[in-house]
């Protein structure tokens, strides 16, 4: 029998989470977390809220499992569970902006090797908070374009199901981001 893509659900998998069962939560939890807090830290610029959103996510789609069709993929629909999420988030808190200084996180583009040196992992870091802090001056619908394409690896399709945009908004939002990066990040100079 051939195996499902990664991220499809089984139909035994998706009746046990309909059902509510713990042990298939935990094991759906445990396999998305990382993706969903990495994609919302992206937007956010800041853990705390990246990390309380990332819970957000996980108890609407336990609330909304029955609405998840049988045989779509699953990061599609999470991603449009975490980007609804972030918005409401955000109208909440009236469309609170975030400080360059509440940007200065641990996360960033790239994960540290522990092979670096010191001087290496410093560099990395500076890099990683200057690509981070370059992301938040983005308006939002570029970082997010921008963020799934590059950092969580989809195609323009899903990104555009996602954003709720046609397939040449997504790919023009991507290129815009990619040229307001370059622009944002053109004074930082390879000084070694």
């Amino acid at each position: 029998m051939p195996s499902l893509p990664p991220d499809l659900l089984s139909a035994e998998l998706l009746a046990r989470l309909t059902a509510g069962e713990e042990a298939a939560w935990h094991a759906f939890v445990t396999e998305y977390e990382g993706r969903m807090y990495g994609y919302l830290y992206r937007l956010e610029g800041n853990s705390e809220d990246a990390l309380d959103l990332t819970q957000e996510v996980f108890y609407r789609a336990w609330r909304s499992i029955r609405t998840f069709r049988p045989g779509e993929r699953v990061l599609p629909w999470l991603y449009q569970v975490a980007r609804n999420t972030q918005i409401e988030s955000h109208r909440r808190r009236q469309l609170q902006r975030f400080s360059l200084e509440e940007a200065r996180e641990d996360v960033g583009f790239e994960v540290t090797s522990a092979a670096r040196s010191p001087t290496q992992a410093a560099e990395s870091a500076q890099a990683q908070d200057r690509v981070q802090r370059a992301l938040l001056k983005l308006p939002e619908e570029y970082r997010e374009a921008v963020v799934l394409r590059f950092v969580e690896d989809l195609p323009y399709d899903e990104i555009a199901r996602i954003q709720g945009v046609a397939v040449g908004t997504a790919k023009s939002r991507v290129f815009r981001a990619k040229e307001q990066l370059a622009a944002l990040l053109a004074d930082v100079a390879d000084v070694h």
